[in-house]
């Protein structure tokens, strides 16, 4: 986390970590109500505290901040978890871990959304923390949904509006060169300075025509008729239309490359 070593006067590098049969024996004994165990558990896992905060680490946020709101959704977990289910702790705990860091983010963030969309939010945020429980991995929105009685729709509108921003300028990938930030993935690639010249230019280039030529262009290719439909509309033959399309498009070509 930006180089730092001592997370909340935690040496970060000293981190305890347990072995899988250490892990079964102490989730068996906190369960069970032993508190030695469960502290021993909260500080066997802060690497996998660590290791989810450091997702989250260019929102900007205090590091030490994010890592006690790990440690909160870690307890959580742990206070939560069922052995008895089968399922590895780091499974079911790193989405609870997320899920609490999410939720500080998201209340403490810059964007606000109406009320109501705020409370359908921690109604689903809820209902996805008890169908982790329940069913021991991260639950689809469509589950959530069924859940709620909600259309799938609102559960997926209502994640995305407390979901916290991330900036134009992340990188998302950085090897070898310059990185390649979302920007560049998102950027409009019509929209340019030079489009926006070639729109002008084919603008004035359309009205300097005559209005017949005008209207033959504009049946042919922005209604999409036919020659032959244009001239029945227009009540000329098609070698007229023909001819006048023909020399309308001659004319806007020597027309843009005069503007252009």
């Amino acid at each position: 986390m930006q180089g730092k070593v001592e997370i909340c006067g935690v040496n970060t590098a000293q981190l305890k970590v347990l072995s899988q049969s250490q892990m079964d024996c102490l989730l068996l004994q906190a369960k069970n109500g032993d508190a030695h165990a469960r502290q021993a558990l909260i500080e066997g896992n802060l690497r996998l505290v660590l290791s989810v905060i450091q997702r989250f680490e260019k929102r900007g946020e205090s590091p030490d901040d994010l890592f006690q709101v790990g440690c909160i959704g870690l307890m959580k977990a742990i206070a939560n978890f069922d052995p008895t289910k089968g399922v590895r702790f780091s499974t079911y705990g790193v989405p609870m871990i997320a899920g609490e860091v999410r939720r500080y983010l998201r209340d403490n963030s810059t964007i606000r959304v109406s009320r109501s969309l705020r409370d359908i939010a921690y109604r689903v945020l809820q209902c996805k923390e008890a169908l982790l429980l329940r069913l021991g991995r991260e639950p689809t929105n469509g589950e959530v949904a069924k859940e709620l009685d909600l259309p799938e729709g609102d559960v997926a509108e209502a994640l995305d509006a407390v979901c916290a921003p991330i900036s134009l300028y992340d990188p998302v990938y950085a090897e070898g060169g310059d990185p390649l930030t979302i920007l560049d993935q998102v950027k409009d690639t019509r929209n340019t300075e030079g489009a926006w010249i070639d729109q002008i230019c084919l603008q004035s280039a359309f009205r300097s025509l005559g209005a017949r030529e005008k209207q033959i262009l504009s049946l042919r290719f922005y209604d999409g008729k036919t020659q032959m439909e244009v001239a029945n509309l227009l009540g000329i033959s098609q070698a007229q239309v023909s001819r006048l399309e023909k020399g309308a498009i001659k004319s806007m070509r020597k027309s843009f490359s005069l503007t252009s």
